[in-house]
């Protein structure tokens, strides 16, 4: 394997203001080589647009990608501000593998102590995921569900090989969905986590290797 070199770019890529708000205030530098914060805009027709023009020449062509934000937890006892780094994301047009996903717990874990980390497949969706459906996809092996990661990151390897991650903030869970009472709650403790997150993205964009082409 081949080591990136350090001054590659990094892209963090966010839905939403609220997200891409979190993660400048939590930006105090650190990182290997240049940053950007892209908001994508909500779904994944959205993102895959942005992502592919963001990574279609310099200066982000080489870069690594985050998909990060809010997202849905689908295991019972899950609950708003856990953390969930993608093993890999899905949806219907494809799955496609995150790199580094130990180093990313491991960085996570001792940049929030006391934070519960969960790894596993996190899947694309078109819509808002409430009720019943959390079940569904959680029978088809997912733990969390958003609605732009799954794009980012296929859009990211489409447009060239590249170390790709995406880390979640758990904004509602089974227990605690949107709807319910103590949501404003749950949204202020994501949102401090998400705040939180960048010190280990930078690590992972320092360490992070290319696989063999």
């Amino acid at each position: 394997m081949n080591a990136r070199p350090a001054s590659a770019p990094l892209l963090i890529a966010c839905a939403l203001g609220i997200e891409r708000l979190a993660l400048r205030m939590g930006d105090r530098g650190g990182a290997g080589g240049p940053v950007t914060v892209l908001r994508t805009g909500m779904g994944p027709k959205a993102a895959e647009r942005s992502v592919t023009r963001a990574l279609s020449g310099p200066p982000l062509g080489g870069a690594a990608v985050v998909a990060t934000g809010f997202c849905a937890g689908l295991a019972p006892g899950m609950h708003p501000g856990d953390l969930v780094v993608a093993e890999e994301t899905r949806d219907p047009r494809g799955t496609v593998e995150c790199v580094g996903t130990e180093l990313l717990v491991k960085e996570l874990t001792r940049t929030l102590p006391g934070r519960t980390v969960h790894t596993g497949p996190l899947t694309g969706s078109d819509h808002v995921v409430r009720g019943p459906e959390r079940s569904d996809l959680r029978a088809a092996g997912a733990i969390a569900a958003d609605m732009e990661s799954a794009a980012t990151l296929l859009s990211a390897v489409r447009a060239s090989m590249r170390p790709v991650a995406a880390v979640r903030v758990v904004v509602d869970a089974p227990e605690h969905e949107l709807v319910r009472i103590g949501t404003v709650r749950g949204g202020i403790s994501a949102f401090r986590v998400l705040r939180s997150v960048l010190p280990a993205f930078f690590e992972w964009h320092r360490n992070v290797l290319l696989p063999r082409r």
